[in-house]
């Protein structure tokens, strides 16, 4: 099919969608995009796997590369400005969608609208808007009210390989009748039996229904809207480049197997938020209007995951089923684990990978058979189905008042609260045949005798018996509540420009513990103390028209930032603690930049550079020093974001245009942050701020995570593109020739700590230390291989007696570039052991990654009428 489709294509050229719009001061509104504009890829939705690093969404009139990366970029996963997408704020009818706890907006709360998404008002960093003050990422409110969508009925029918092979779409939207009435409704089905990753299956039926009622002439409106999208998905798991190579498939998904003789993935994502939203206008005057909203949400996601109990590792990516775990073929110099022994081992491993594909997935039916053994003894499931639970109630009440003062001048102001009750359990999905399970942390077995209390998940049911659908391990609720008001001023002032804007908000954050552990007998039953933090910024932003389309631009901001929740606890899954010095992020951002814009050229290069002190971290993992499955906190943390981003757009004839985009850009940690962390087989805790020594010794620890220089990852640094478009009539064909750079990989904070060295050292490896200093070549992150990808689209529409057909067809990466890293995260585990000797696997040298997909297109017909 690949081939097909790359013959397609290049013999009739195209390219990716562009964002049509108009201009508008007080933030840019998209205007009704052409058919083959808009979609979003399922980087966007977030729906390509269950990393939390979403793309931006950002859109531009003023900007050209503002309008187009964050489309253009997104096959492998472009972040505006390498920002977190946190700093993106997203709005539906003036209302904060981004997750209280996380801060980002999933994309999937929307997957399948895309009708109802095309009606959006963008603003850049340092552009003015009506609904907030803009993000340091950018701001994007989408419209959902039915009277504002575009009348008539639709019906789209499209295939993929991608994702999901099929979508099928239809749209109604009445408009205002004479009774000031207005109806919308959408249903929308994507599904796959089978993706373009192997093993994985996709279904979703996403549904919206809104009704607007006009009012006194039109000086009142209230609409209702309620949607939502739920989705049973599988996914694709990571792998390191051996594992790829043995499968010899960059997309070798680890997650399914056979059982039967059928495939089943291990990993299901099941996600459904169902959503509502009432919003009153009140048009009190020509020059003033008040729009109040208020939404609802209750989000359901789980995703489950293979694990195991007193057995063998069964993930087929393990690293001791690896072949380089059975000989080092990194180090010549390994007599220990290079001999004709170890090699045979390699060879035998090899052939066992290669010989078959079932060999190298998951082995269903020898789980089932293992734990129908243990049965006849009466013991616990060697192997089982668990599911992680995050739901979340959400309720938001947002207002927004917004004046035209005269001709020049224009002041919004608003005010936002809202409150999020987030669910976080575990329950057993699946027990693979066993007959029974028990509630105890086998983690602290090695450390606690079997009938010590500290083993226990939950002493107020100990020893509690399991059975599918019940929870154990881990019960708890973060509550989050957090008030904000804003403002914002623009004036014209002649040649100049310009907008200032301020909010404080209020946040307050606390664990509600459903579990009594253990390992936290007295602080992990019912709440926390409760965390509170006032935040708030200002911006200013102006822009000067010299003449003859030259403009210049500036703008500075500062911001506190409350932290999230979702890093504010030091171990959620087992106590109350919160993390030590949990502060305000402090933010500083500023851009300059210049704009000349002509009948035949429109260009833009922008310079920026964000500053964040007080950064908080939070992650998880198993941690082989240790011994443990660790949670580890990095607190006191400084970043930058610099670069420079331009664009060209040169219209050379009526109908045809050459674009070119590039950013160079950096992101990164500017100094060491501290490390504390927590072990889950003792309740432990180790690191900065704490004692090393007995309870009231008073010497503490000051351990360091030599992080400095350690890079934002999963998208690129480096990125640059050349489009060609032709747009004539009733046809259009666009061509996109991308190059991506400077792709970063998630780095192991523990791996960059002093005791780590240590014991890498006393191991014998002797390249640790040059000198008094760690060898640079051990914090060095790892990156993933860039390249080029070629992408496009060609479309017509034709006008028919009744209605109108629209045609699109768009590929991406047509040439098949298989080699391009999205994005991955360097593993955790120590290449030595606990009696400091050589392993042969080298951890170090093997991460786990993604790659952008290759050939891939999609083929959209739609009917309006």
């Amino acid at each position: 099919m690949q081939k097909k489709l790359k013959l397609a294509v290049i013999a009739l050229c195209y390219s990716p969608l562009v964002f049509a719009q108009t201009d508008n001061s007080q933030g840019q509104k998209a205007s009704a995009m052409t058919e083959q504009a808009f979609t979003f890829t399922e980087a966007q939705l977030g729906e390509d796997d269950d990393m939390s690093q979403n793309v931006s969404i950002i859109n531009s009139n003023n900007n050209v590369y503002a309008s187009e990366v964050g489309y253009l970029f997104s096959p492998v996963r472009f972040r505006y400005r390498a920002f977190n997408q946190k700093y993106n704020d997203v709005f539906i009818n003036g209302v904060p969608m981004n997750d209280m706890e996380s801060g980002q907006f999933r994309y999937s709360l929307v997957g399948g609208l895309n009708q109802q998404t095309r009606n959006v008002e963008y603003a850049l960093p340092f552009e003015s808007n009506g609904f907030s003050m803009s993000g340091m990422g950018g701001s994007n409110n989408y419209n959902f009210r039915p009277g504002s969508f575009a009348t008539g009925h639709r019906v789209t029918l499209s295939g993929a390989n991608r994702n999901y092979q099929l979508r099928a779409m239809y749209t109604y939207n009445s408009g205002f009748n004479n009774n000031g009435w207005a109806f919308s409704a959408n249903l929308t089905y994507r599904g796959a039996k089978e993706g373009y990753v192997e093993g994985t299956f996709y279904n979703a039926l996403s549904y919206f229904l809104g009704v607007q009622k006009m009012f006194d002439g039109g000086k009142h409106s209230l609409s209702f809207s309620t949607w939502g999208n739920p989705t049973e998905r599988s996914t694709q798991g990571p792998a390191t480049d051996e594992a790829l190579w043995l499968a010899n498939d960059k997309y070798y998904n680890p997650y399914w197997g056979y059982q039967n003789g059928k495939k089943r993935n291990s990993r299901i994502v099941n996600d459904f938020a169902p959503s509502a939203l009432l919003t009153w206008d009140w048009n009190i005057d020509d020059n003033t209007k008040l729009t109040t909203s208020l939404f609802g949400k209750y989000g359901m996601y789980k995703s489950t995951k293979l694990n195991y109990n007193n057995s063998d590792n069964p993930h087929p990516t393990y690293w001791k089923n690896m072949p380089s775990s059975r000989f080092n073929v990194w180090d010549e110099d390994d007599v220990t684990n290079r001999t004709d022994q170890n090699l045979a081992d390699w060879n035998e491993q090899y052939n066992y990978w290669t010989s078959s594909k079932g060999n190298r997935q998951i082995n269903w039916d020898r789980l089932y058979f293992s734990n129908q053994g243990v049965n006849a003894q009466g013991a616990d499931a060697m192997y089982f189905i668990q599911a992680k639970h995050n739901d979340a109630l959400t309720l938001t009440l947002a207002s927004a008042l917004n004046k035209q003062i005269d001709a020049n001048k224009k002041w919004s102001a608003g005010l936002s609260a809202g409150t999020n009750r987030g669910r976080h359990y575990q329950t057993m999905e699946d027990l693979l045949g066993a007959n029974i399970y028990h509630n105890i942390n086998t983690y602290a077995l090695g450390t606690y005798a079997i009938d010590d209390p500290r083993i226990q998940y939950d002493l107020n049911n100990p020893n509690g018996i399991v059975r599918e659908g019940d929870k154990f391990g881990y019960n708890y609720d973060i509550l989050v509540n957090r008030g904000q008001l804003w403002t914002n001023y623009v004036e014209n002032f002649g040649a100049l420009h310009y907008y200032v804007a301020a909010k404080a908000g209020y946040t307050t954050m606390q664990r509600d513990g459903k579990m009594r552990n253990g390992l936290a007998a007295d602080n992990s039953y019912g709440k926390s103390g409760k965390a509170e933090f006032f935040d708030g910024g200002v911006k200013f932003g102006s822009s000067l028209n010299l003449g003859r389309g030259n403009t210049v631009t500036l703008g500075l901001g500062y911001e506190l930032r409350a932290p999230q929740a979702s890093t504010a606890f030091a171990s959620p899954e087992i106590n109350n603690d919160f993390v030590l010095d949990l502060k305000n992020e402090r933010v500083f951002s500023t851009e300059v930049g210049y704009q000349h814009r002509n009948s035949w050229l429109h260009a833009n290069v922008n310079a920026y550079y964000s500053r964040m002190t007080n950064v908080t971290e939070w992650q998880n993992f198993f941690y082989d020093d240790a011994n443990s499955f660790t949670y580890f906190s990095l607190t006191g943390g400084k970043k930058a974001y610099y670069g420079v981003e331009a664009g060209v757009d040169i219209k050379v004839t009526s109908a045809f245009n050459v674009m070119l985009l590039g950013t160079i850009s950096d992101a990164k940690n500017i100094n060491n942050s501290h490390m504390t962390y927590m072990e889950s087989k003792s309740g432990d805790y180790h690191g900065y701020g704490y004692e090393t020594e007995a309870p009231g010794s008073n010497i503490y620890d000051n351990e360091t995570c030599y992080n400095k220089g350690m890079r934002e990852s999963g998208t690129p640094l480096t990125a640059a593109s050349l489009g060609l478009s032709y747009h004539k009539g009733d046809w259009f064909i666009d061509l996109n020739c991308n190059w991506y750079d400077r792709i970063y990989l998630s780095y192991a904070p523990n791996m960059r700590a002093l005791k780590t060295w240590e014991a890498r050292a006393a191991s014998g490896y002797d390249d640790t230390w040059v000198g008094d200093y760690v060898n640079p070549e051990i914090i060095d992150q790892q990156k993933g291989h860039g390249g080029f990808m070629l992408d496009g689209s060609i479309g017509k529409s034709i006008y028919l007696k009744h209605g109108s057909l629209s045609i699109n067809l768009m590929i991406t990466n047509i040439l098949n570039n298989q080699n391009i890293c999205t994005g991955g995260f360097e593993q955790s585990r120590s290449s030595w052991t606990a009696s400091e000797n050589k392993r042969a696997y080298r951890f170090d040298r093997n991460p786990n990654k993604f790659y952008a997909y290759g050939t891939n297109g999609m083929l959209n017909i739609a009917y309006k009428f």
